[in-house]
């Protein structure tokens, strides 16, 4: 492989938008081609934002018939599974955007291309690169908690609601819960390893998204705008999962992990209708815990963000790349995010538990 990577755009929305600034900051990265479905669409993208040497296809197998050693997916979820499978068989190494795919089944079949194929399959799941996100992990995973048994995870936004392709369940798959949900999902399921979860319990609604009154496409909208969630995971573990795309409250509370010796406390950063949505924004970390038999809250220093964490998982795609290091943000985690997501959707139209099953290969870090 040479030193330059040449990279190929799928989909030409914000989104791509934002992977191409982050590409072109990078003097070992070109952006030789970009597709999207819509008829010249893609040569409207690569004019808008100066990819002179990239070319344009309405059709993204085109694309992938050029020398190019990864694609970054940035189609509406939809098209997260046909374009990432595609590219896999194509040799091409993937970076996906969130949420995985729309459907517990299309994300396996995704994990086993990767698998076949040997290439990677990354989601993009930029608050993994927020110092704050990462210590969090650091002190679940020291042992300092002891057994976490109990996780409350989740956030809202009091009127956050997009439309278009994000409210067709069809075109999206769930509402809030793929969204916003899966970054709460895994900031928890990250900090406690990925554990395997086991069952669901769940209840979902839209009273705002299809009321006219808070919502300006009432009569398209197909999806979640709330959900909550009780999931079993191995290892006698609770997670209380919450989120909201619209409510009458400021915050669906903070962030809990409760351990045998310690607990640790989350709240979200930011105030107004678009915060507490665990995005990479954390307000405060507190430890609490006993020392010769009195509670002692110890605060946690929260770092600022002096780096682009979207930039930093865009290179981090690049540099595993480059250097034949393995998925950055694993399909073989986030397919277990994708699982639960499904759980949820299942267990709140049957109105009871339901079991999940995940295949043995998709459990690996």
């Amino acid at each position: 492989m040479s030193n330059t990577i040449n990279i190929g755009i799928i989909g030409s929305g914000g989104i791509a938008a934002a992977h191409v600034r982050a590409y072109k900051e990078m003097p070992d990265v070109k952006i030789v081609a970009v597709a999207d479905v819509i008829p010249g669409k893609a040569d409207q993208f690569i004019e808008q934002l100066d990819l002179k040497d990239a070319k344009g296809f309405d059709d993204h197998l085109e694309l992938l018939k050029m020398d190019i050693d990864g694609v970054s997916v940035c189609t509406p979820n939809v098209a997260h599974h046909n374009t990432s499978i595609d590219s896999l068989y194509a040799g091409k190494h993937v970076l996906v955007e969130k949420p995985m795919a729309v459907t517990l089944d299309q994300a396996i079949e995704m994990v086993e291309a990767s698998h076949k194929t040997s290439k990677i399959l990354s989601v993009g799941f930029q608050p993994r690169y927020d110092p704050n996100m990462q210590a969090v992990k650091e002190i679940v995973q020291s042992g300092q908690l002891g057994n976490v048994y109990y996780v409350q995870t989740g956030g809202g936004r009091r009127r956050g609601m997009p439309g278009g392709t994000f409210i067709n369940k069809s075109l999206a798959g769930a509402g809030a819960m793929a969204d916003i949900g899966c970054y709460s999902l895994d900031l928890a399921l990250n900090a406690l390893g990925y554990p395997r979860p086991l069952t669901v319990s769940a209840y979902t609604s839209n009273h705002f998204g299809t009321n006219p009154i808070y919502h300006r496409e009432a009569d398209k909208f197909e999806v979640e705008d709330f959900g909550v969630a009780m999931i079993r995971l191995e290892g006698g573990i609770v997670l209380n999962f919450k989120i909201s795309w619209a409510m009458h409250m400021d915050s669906l509370g903070p962030t809990l992990f409760l351990g045998s010796d310690a607990g640790l406390k989350l709240t979200p950063a930011g105030s107004g209708p678009w915060s507490g949505v665990w995005d990479g924004g954390i307000g405060s970390i507190n430890l609490f815990h006993d020392i010769k038999g009195h509670h002692v809250e110890t605060s946690i220093p929260v770092q600022e963000h002096k780096i682009n964490i979207f930039y930093e998982k865009v290179r981090d795609f690049v540099v595993s790349i480059k250097e034949g290091k393995p998925a950055p943000i694993p399909g073989d985690q986030i397919v277990i995010n994708q699982a639960i997501i499904d759980g949820i959707l299942r267990s709140s139209e049957q109105g009871s538990e339901v079991n999940i099953s995940i295949p043995e290969f998709s459990i690996s870090s």
